[in-house]
Parts: C-alpha cells; sequence; structure tokens
C-alpha cells in the first residue's frame, strides 16, 4: 500500500506545488510494478461487484492534470478489470453554446454516477478554475450578470467560484457520492519527453497538436492556477491527491491503492434477501429441478 497520508493535500494545510516530488515512487520498484496493479486490478475488480450490489454509495473520481500526465493511462490500466456496466467515463472539452446557456456546473451534474455506479470525469468542473483561470477572456463566454469585462474577473470572482465548487462536492458528499480527486502532478522536463514521443512515433501523432506548445508557454500560470485550486478545495469530504506522474507505472499504482482502500472502508455488504424471498428462491429451484 502506498503512503495516502503523504499523497493527501490535507486540508487546512498549505500546499506548494513546487516542493512536490514527481518522481517519488516511496517503497515501490519499477521490477514489481506490473504484478502489484494486476494485484490490485483483481481487488478493485471484487470490490467494485460488492459496490454495485450495495447500492448506497456512488464513487466519482476526478482526474485533472497538464497534458501528457498520463490520465489516458490511468482510465485503461486501473480500470481494465471493472465491469463496463458499473463505469462511465466522461471527456470535457470546451463547453457547447447549449452549456453555456447555463451554469458552469450544470453539464457536470448530467454526467454524475448513480447509486451502486463508478463515474470518472477525465478533466472536469475543475477546467472551470483552471484553463480559465490562465484564460480568464473565456469567462466571459458565459455572459454571467455583471461580468462584462476582463477585469471584473477579480479575484473575488475566483474566490466565489471555489466556494461553489466546495459547495457542489459537499452537497453530493451528503447525498451518497464519494469524491476521489486526483492531480497527476508532471514535471515540465517529463512532458516534453512525451510531447517528443508522440511527434517522433507515428501512431501517436493524432495526440499531439500546436496548442499543446501554446499551453506549455503558459506552464508557471497553469501551475499557479492548480496550486490555488488545489488549496481552496482540498475538503474533509473531498479531498485532492497529489499523484508523482512522472513515472506512470507509480501513478497507476498510487492511484488504485487509493481507490481500494476507500472502498474497503465503506463497509459495503451483498443485500441478503427477506425470509420470504428466499422461500420463493427454493420453490424457483424446485420447479426448475423437476422440469
Amino acid at each position: 500500500m502506498v503512503d495516502i497520508e503523504k499523497l493527501m493535500a490535507k486540508p487546512g494545510n498549505k500546499f506548494i506545488i513546487s516542493e512536490q516530488d514527481t518522481k517519488y515512487t516511496g517503497k515501490y520498484k519499477i521490477e514489481e510494478s506490473k504484478e502489484k496493479l494486476k494485484k490490485n486490478i483483481k481487488k478493485l475488480s471484487k470490490i467494485q461487484y460488492t459496490f454495485y450490489a450495495d447500492d448506497r454509495y456512488s464513487l466519482l473520481i476526478v482526474l485533472q492534470a497538464m497534458d501528457a500526465a498520463g490520465k489516458d493511462g490511468v482510465i485503461k490500466h486501473v480500470m481494465s478489470g471493472i465491469n463496463p456496466q458499473g463505469c462511465r467515463v466522461t471527456s470535457f472539452k470546451a463547453p457547447s453554446k447549449n452549456e453555456l446557456d447555463h451554469d458552469f456546473l450544470w453539464r457536470h451534474y448530467k454526467e454524475l454516477p448513480e447509486r451502486g455506479q463508478i463515474g470518472i470525469f477525465n478533466r472536469s468542473h475543475y477546467e472551470n478554475v483552471l484553463v480559465t483561470k490562465v484564460h480568464p477572456q473565456y469567462i466571459l463566454g458565459e455572459q454571467i450578470p455583471g461580468i462584462d469585462s476582463i477585469d471584473k474577473v477579480n479575484n473575488q470572482f475566483w474566490e466565489d467560484r471555489y466556494q461553489q465548487i466546495n459547495n457542489f462536492e459537499k452537497n453530493l458528499h451528503q447525498n451518497g457520492t464519494i469524491i476521489l480527486k486526483f492531480f497527476l502532478n508532471l514535471s515540465k522536463e517529463e512532458q516534453k519527453i512525451r510531447f517528443l514521443d508522440r511527434i517522433e512515433q507515428e501512431d501517436k501523432n493524432w495526440k499531439f497538436s500546436m496548442g499543446d506548445i501554446e499551453e506549455r508557454k503558459l506552464w508557471d500560470k497553469y501551475q499557479n492556477a492548480f496550486e490555488q485550486a488545489i488549496n481552496k478545495t482540498s475538503t474533509e469530504y473531498a479531498p485532492w491527491y497529489v499523484i508523482p506522474a512522472d513515472n506512470k507505472w507509480y501513478t497507476r499504482i498510487a492511484i488504485s491503492d487509493i481507490i481500494i482502500d476507500k472502498l474497503k472502508s465503506l463497509n459495503l455488504n451483498i443485500p441478503e434477501l427477506p425470509e420470504k424471498e428466499k422461500n420463493d428462491l427454493e420453490k424457483a429451484k424446485q420447479i426448475l429441478l423437476s422440469e
């Protein structure tokens, strides 16, 4: 098990992104990573069955990161043993005109998992305090009353938006949604290596665009936006976990460990049938055997 406490951005503690080790792997070595992940996939598969049958909670997994940090790889590898009927992945891109005509949380509400289900947000409602923080002109497209110029997108605006997100997540938590938020913390040097890999390998070209280079130029602004968002929204009911992402194999182990640990803590159970229904099962069995 990874050191979960070490990876959590503890509510109330100051999170400083520059102090985080993006290459940290704890006690684990790459040689044992495949076997460890294989075991975690089996554990998660077994727990998911009970989670679905228990039908009291839903699980929302939020993945946020800089480009090329490995969000897609986490979904592909960590969730590979999950029954697709009990899990849905939603990737949020730039909002449509219809989405902009609603409040910024509307399109996220629509994709929330129901009880017994796992929902994965590949990017999420946090884009509204990350990419919009770096590009505040995007806020004007929301046509919020009173916000008619960039100078109105001020510190108070962002404080209000962080609080709106906290209220949103607190409401979900109080109604049975478990929220696990993961920031995949990639170094600028490792991002460069992964971008070059996407350019040099023809079958990965589709993953790269010149827009990635333009956003990379804003690295420091994005790091500041992530730091502020994590400090403002890591709460007891919806904490942030800062996952070192320079080593993909460790990222996957860490996230799978945290998910498994949280689900195990819920005291999940397969529902026990009432006596009458048990008797009906026995009757049904006898009918089938007598055919």
